[in-house]
């Protein structure tokens, strides 16, 4: 600002501030920088940058999106990503659920496990032939047993989750989230059924029939056996699938590996099963005769858990 010889100000500005010149928020401190909303007099504290120009702080308040607004809009935005079809989330879901029973395992091993070394809460999930029978029937042990896993070994959930994460997102893409989950559902509960029915086999019924079992490794090879058929009615060269699905299934006959060749047998007799009927029953006009056969093959499957009911192994007969 420049002065006259007289001492007047130059440019019509004030020499002083005036009395509506001061923030009104700190009265102490001159201003004239007027808000672009409301037009009062803000200091540099009080001042917000926007698209409009400068605001003060009760115009920016006012202009923000209420709390229930901002709920609303992170709401749409999640159902946006959920409605995403590109988006794994049923894997994801199966491999979060997996970790945090893992951790409560490793938790109840730590404070609880007694001198037998086996905490509560895998024995209150694992699967075992006997949980079949009528005495002791207890058939939602058939699914909690496929998000189990040893708490002694943690190479068991890396190697199961590590083949879900490769093999899961692309056949939940291909399949949908609804059809996916019942070939998982249903090839765990097919690793389930190949343990129970291994008892009218096994030269010890009695081991075989207390036999524990945890894993998600019977879904896991209904998955790969999926993924072999879904390939090959594609016409896509399988023989690294094939002998990747052979070596890890022959693991399980390693003497001491104490690894469930049944459940691996089950979950991929099932799996096969589950994506033959889906591939043949594909397109849009056969919506209602997937569903149709969809819930037979679940009726089918369901319906053999209770099979000690009608066909008891001998040493229960």
């Amino acid at each position: 600002m420049s002065f006259g010889g007289n001492g007047a100000p130059q440019y019509g500005e004030r020499a002083e501030p005036g009395p509506d010149d001061f923030c009104y928020r700190h009265k102490d401190r001159p201003s004239f920088t007027l808000c672009q909303r409301c037009g009062r007099t803000i200091c540099s504290e009080c001042q917000t940058v926007s698209s409009v120009g400068v605001l003060c702080a009760d115009c920016v308040r006012a202009a923000a999106p209420s709390t229930a607004a901002r709920a609303g809009r992170k709401a749409r935005v999640f159902t946006r990503k959920l409605s995403d079809q590109d988006r794994p989330v049923v894997t994801y879901t199966i491999m979060v659920i997996c970790a945090v029973v893992f951790a409560a395992q490793m938790l109840a091993r730590w404070f609880f496990s007694g001198s037998s070394g086996v905490d509560p809460v895998t024995a209150a999930l694992w699967y075992a032939p006997v949980h079949s029978l009528p005495q002791f029937f207890e058939p939602w042990r058939m699914f909690t047993a496929m998000f189990t896993h040893s708490p002694g070994f943690f190479l068991h959930i890396l190697f199961n989750m590590y083949a879900l994460w490769l093999f899961g997102p692309n056949l939940e893409r291909m399949l949908g989230r609804l059809w996916f989950t019942a070939l998982y559902l249903l090839g765990g509960l097919g690793g389930s059924l190949g343990v129970m029915f291994w008892v009218f086999f096994a030269p010890d019924q009695v081991s075989a029939l207390r036999t524990a079992t945890v894993g998600a490794s019977g879904a896991i090879f209904a998955l790969l056996a999926a993924t072999f058929v879904a390939l090959r009615a594609n016409r896509v060269n399988v023989t690294s699938l094939a002998v990747l699905i052979g070596i890890n299934f022959a693991i399980g006959f390693i003497p001491g590996a104490a690894i469930s060749w049944q459940a691996h047998l089950g979950g991929m007799l099932i799996g096969a099963l589950t994506m033959w009927v889906l591939l043949i029953t594909r397109g849009p006009r056969k919506k209602t005769i997937r569903a149709v056969a969809m819930t037979a093959l679940t009726v089918v499957v369901v319906g053999l858990a209770w099979t000690y009911f009608m066909v008891p192994p001998a040493l229960w007969a």
